[in-house]
């Protein structure tokens, strides 16, 4: 029997201290970000995904939120509909994030989570060498790194701020 696959998901939220503005980028129909607001109770949660049946989607799981915790919208990677230095971490599951873009709406200190929620799209190949070397170079530092269920994870932290509650 294989690993649920928010297993990566649940494995990286470990290693990024108790976040209060969570986003997730190509959100899909939400489930990582329902995840994420479970998992973080006084979090504010946003998903964006490019896909605006999934954004239909994904809203209509929300349910009763009166204090709004979270919500979805229609965006992408390259831009989303969110200020400079507003997230303390940002999830990408089964998707790389424009790396500018990412460098912007992080808050110095932040977290970045690469996740992959399968073993054949982990981390590793050209591609996510140059990935993480961009990364490096906007800012982010790797601190964390490993397989878990039938996937991975990485997490990396943007250079700047102060100590982050319930770090590493």
């Amino acid at each position: 029997m294989s690993a649920p696959p928010l297993t990566p998901l649940a494995a990286a939220v470990l290693h990024v201290g108790k976040p209060e503005r969570i986003l997730q980028i190509e959100c899909g129909e939400g489930e990582g970000a329902l995840f994420l607001s479970r998992e973080f109770p006084s979090a504010r949660v946003r998903g964006v995904d490019r896909d605006a049946a999934a954004i239909r989607g994904a809203n209509s799981r929300v349910g009763l939120d009166p204090e709004g915790r979270i919500a979805f919208k229609q965006g992408s990677p390259v831009s989303t509909p969110f200020p400079d230095d507003h997230f303390d971490l940002l999830i990408a599951v089964d998707t790389w994030p424009a790396v500018r873009e990412a460098r912007r709406v992080v808050r110095p200190g932040g977290f970045l989570a690469l996740v992959e929620t399968r073993r054949e799209r982990a981390p590793g190949g050209f591609g996510a060498w140059q990935l993480r070397w961009r990364l490096r170079r906007a800012g982010f530092e790797p601190i964390w790194e490993e397989p878990a269920g039938d996937g991975s994870f990485a997490v990396a932290r943007l250079r700047g701020g102060g100590p982050v509650s319930g770090s590493l």
